[in-house]
């Protein structure tokens, strides 16, 4: 039969609404995501996704629900980007989607079908630690680093960032992929129902095993903290200027430490020292120093680094971190001889920033340790984690999300040192040009109020020390070592299963009618 050229086959129909579904499945999770913030629906957002992937026909099908889902994934999570990017932002989402289809792959291998009680709780291990797998490699700094990790979405949880002192934010992707998991199940195979529901209280019962065991940090004094935030100023010398009235309005509240967002000055401090003078001045009349964030062209090096810089009474006191992970195509083009045409359809960087090559730990006038990290590298656990670990009290996040600020960007950005705080059991400050500023303590808590984006001011926060050693700082990223075991079981397992099934035996031959024989076969 031949088919009317301009019209689709049913079968074509139901594949385009079915690659559509997938990509709505997969952007759900986003809500859970600041702004919306709806932490709790992280725990059923991907039920639509598994149950998409399990009834897929075939392992392509699958894979290709697992990619498209993906990509409205990476889509929704990451929209604000597109002014900045333009359509490339459609290009990057659909080449990060792929990672996503070998866990399409292993979904339907291990939901789809039948499966037996042992392999559905099976299932309820090695599907989140597939997912895991996927945050790993995409949150390497060349991929666009650890932003949208599912375990992020769950910053305004206490139980949530208790595990995450524990095993850090990877622990609790595979706890939130686990309930996932298990609800699917309960769903779509009432055979298994009994035992999903015992999973679920499995990880509820853990949950609550560790908010009672894993060790509180001991508080040990505070530091009194300013954040100064100056609002939108495009001209430099006018945010210098609003930075240096805000940060002199402070005189006489006795702060211990100031702090400037990114890029809020915008010359070489050894090539103006009038800027550093000022500064100084500032830090005299405060009896404080200020960690200020210098995006320039260095005198003594060749190109243009983002340093944290602390000035003190006298200038600058020689203590300063240049950024080491660069936001791609923000502040460097990856391969830029094949992918610097970027910067003729969006906003990607001019020319690359240098990289530093060492974190720094500042010690402040009363032997205050502080950790600067600068913009997004407040999403990456081990480079907190790291700064702890060299005897950091503090975490001091410089940033600015001036070109977002109308998106979920700066909120998204701001709940991160959540996170970090969490983890370390430091308390962490995320200060901004533009907002939102935030201050959280060593149990990843808010502090006070946050600093909006409509906000041109500074604000002073009584903030907690803490001593004492969380086991994620002690024994790092365990929770993905702990992911790779269960994968390499679950492949293991399933090898020694198509080795001990056995081989199709000869084709049968052909059944004859009652009409034919040997000498006359039927026609």
């Amino acid at each position: 039969m031949r088919i009317p050229v301009g019209r689709h086959t049913p079968r074509t129909s139901d594949a385009r609404w079915r690659g559509a579904a997938a990509l709505l499945a997969g952007a759900l999770p986003s809500l859970a995501f600041p702004a919306p913030s709806l932490w709790w629906f992280a725990y059923i957002a991907l039920v639509p996704w598994l149950l998409l992937i399990r009834s897929a026909g075939s392992v392509r099908r699958a894979a290709l629900d697992g990619w498209l889902g993906g990509i409205g994934f990476m889509l929704a999570v990451h929209h604000w980007l597109l002014p900045s990017l333009n359509v490339f932002i459609v290009v990057l989402a659909a080449l990060l989607g792929l990672l996503w289809a070998p866990w399409g792959v292993l979904v339907r291998s291990t939901l789809g079908g039948r499966p037996c009680v042992t392999r559905a709780l099976a299932a309820v291990a090695v599907v989140p630690s597939g997912w895991l797998m996927v945050e790993l490699v995409r949150s390497w700094q060349g991929l666009g680093g650890p932003w949208g990790l599912l375990g992020a979405s769950q910053w305004e949880a206490a139980p949530a960032l208790r595990l995450m002192s524990v095993g850090g934010v990877w622990l609790v992707s595979l706890l939130v992929v686990a309930v996932n998991t298990a609800a699917t199940l309960c769903v779509a195979l009432p055979h298994v129902r009994t035992a999903m529901v015992s999973a679920l209280v499995v990880c509820a019962l853990t949950t609550g095993a560790v908010w009672m065991w894993a060790p509180h940090m001991q508080r040990d004094g505070q530091i009194r903290v300013a954040v100064v935030q100056p609002g939108v100023i495009e001209n430099g010398d006018a945010r210098f200027a609003r930075s240096e009235a805000l940060t002199r309005a402070l005189a006489g509240q006795h702060v211990d430490l100031v702090v400037w967002g990114e890029s809020s000055v915008g010359q070489d401090l050894a090539t103006r020292p009038d800027l550093a003078a000022r500064i100084a001045a500032l830090s005299k009349d405060l009896h404080a120093d200020i960690l200020v964030n210098v995006d320039a062209r260095r005198s003594d090096k060749p190109g243009i680094f983002k340093s944290s810089v602390l000035v003190g009474p006298q200038g600058p006191t020689g203590q300063r971190y240049d950024k080491m992970r660069l936001v791609p195509f923000g502040e460097y083009v990856p391969a830029r001889s094949l992918l610097g045409w970027a910067t003729s359809v969006g906003k990607a960087a001019g020319e690359d920033r240098q990289r530093g090559t060492t974190p720094v730990v500042m010690t402040l006038p009363d032997a205050v340790r502080v950790g600067p990290l600068v913009c997004f590298e407040s999403a990456f656990p081990d480079m907190s984690r790291h700064l702890v670990r060299k005897g950091a009290q503090l975490l001091i996040a410089q940033s600015s999300t001036s070109t977002f600020q109308d998106t979920w960007a700066p909120a998204q950005h701001a709940s991160l040192a959540a996170l970090r705080a969490a983890e370390t059991g430091r308390p962490m400050v995320h200060a901004t040009l533009t907002g939102i500023s935030a201050v959280y303590g060593p149990d990843g808590g808010r502090i006070g109020r946050w600093i909006g984006t409509s906000a041109s001011t500074s604000a002073v926060y009584d903030v907690p020390l803490a001593t004492g050693t969380t086991p994620y700082v002690r024994l790092g990223d365990w929770a993905v070592y702990g992911a790779l075991t269960v994968l390499a079981a679950f492949c293991a397992a399933e090898g020694a299963r198509a080795l001990r099934r056995p081989a199709p035996g000869p084709p049968a031959p052909p059944s004859r009618t009652a009409h034919e024989s040997p000498a006359r076969p039927a026609r």
